[in-house]
């Protein structure tokens, strides 16, 4: 990043509010949306939204950048209302959407050069700042490459770099690394960790668990429009489910009998599989090791055991 952009970023407090709710509601005719949430997103950290299809998570970042109305609340980004400045506020927020919208028809660098005009930057800018946002993206050899012929890791490193192309202090993320490869995965990971470690603000939404785990500072999970609860993903383990997990496939009725007559565990059935969570699970495992024919797998407790006990485990669509 420029000198500049580094200056920028330091104007923004870390810890200071980045974004406020309080209240904020979205209805579509008698259908709430989101239904009167209260949140509050420190600057330089990463704030992640969580929740299964429909929980209103998408509509609560297109209220932040201004793009949907509120029915009812209060919505401040930078300490400016985003009912009256929209505008401004978008001025200093990045996005990288869900999907991909990147010009085909364009080179990699045309794909930056053309998007910064929208913000009005000029050409004696984009000449430093283009290069180094090339590097940052690590695409500095397919500068003049089209986009058509990048591969899905590198369209999504070109989407972060083209919404940093106006030095945002606010960095908005919609399921960034969905369909990539792992390798892809922790690239990507690796650029967002470095940029909140510069100050920048993030605010992402994610279905990969293990995504939001790694990067968030702190993080909400909604469902039907409102908050469930909201922590560090550790917080969030901690206070939700017990510390271990072992889960046991193709079980027989008898062995999940005698497993829950112990009361060394909570039981929980999935199709063919059962979850036994435990804050000690030496005992059973010592059990299932003498057993036969059993496949098991013994594991920490994590933000996927969390999330689906607040929000069930049926099919969302």
């Amino acid at each position: 990043m420029t000198s500049t952009a580094q200056s920028a970023i330091a104007q923004q407090p870390a810890g200071e509010s980045v974004v406020q709710a309080r209240s904020l509601r979205k209805r579509y005719g008698e259908r709430t949306v989101v239904d009167g949430i209260d949140f509050d997103i420190p600057g330089g950290r990463c704030f992640g939204f969580l929740g299964p299809n429909g929980a209103g998570k998408t509509t609560t970042l297109r209220m932040i950048l201004g793009l949907t109305p509120l029915s009812e609340g209060d919505l401040s980004v930078f300490g400016l209302s985003v009912a009256t400045a929209a505008r401004e506020v978008r001025a200093r927020v990045g996005v990288v959407p869900q999907t991909d919208n990147l010009d085909p028809d364009f080179t990699v660098a045309e794909n930056l050069r053309i998007y910064a005009s929208y913000f009005g930057l000029a050409d004696a800018d984009l000449e430093q700042r283009i290069p180094e946002l090339l590097s940052f993206a690590s695409l500095a050899d397919r500068a003049q490459a089209r986009t058509e012929h990048l591969s899905g890791g590198m369209k999504r490193r070109l989407a972060i770099a083209r919404a940093l192309v106006n030095e945002p202090d606010l960095l908005v993320l919609d399921e960034p690394t969905t369909g990539l490869d792992p390798q892809a995965r922790h690239v990507i990971w690796g650029r967002l960790t470095e940029l909140r470690q510069r100050g920048v603000t993030l605010l992402l939404t994610t279905h990969y668990m293990e995504e939001a785990e790694r990067l968030c500072d702190e993080l909400v999970i909604m469902d039907h429009g409102v908050i469930l609860d909201q922590g560090t993903p550790q917080a969030l383990i901690t206070r939700h489910v017990e510390a271990e997990v072992i889960e046991i496939r193709n079980a027989n009725r008898e062995m999940v009998r005698r497993i829950a007559e112990t009361g060394d565990c909570r039981i929980e059935q999935h199709g063919t599989s059962h979850y036994c969570y435990s804050r000690d699970a030496r005992p059973l495992v010592d059990r299932l090791r003498q057993a036969e024919d059993v496949t098991y797998l013994h594991r920490p407790a994590n933000l996927e055991d969390v999330f689906l006990k607040l929000t069930g485990r049926e099919l969302r669509d």
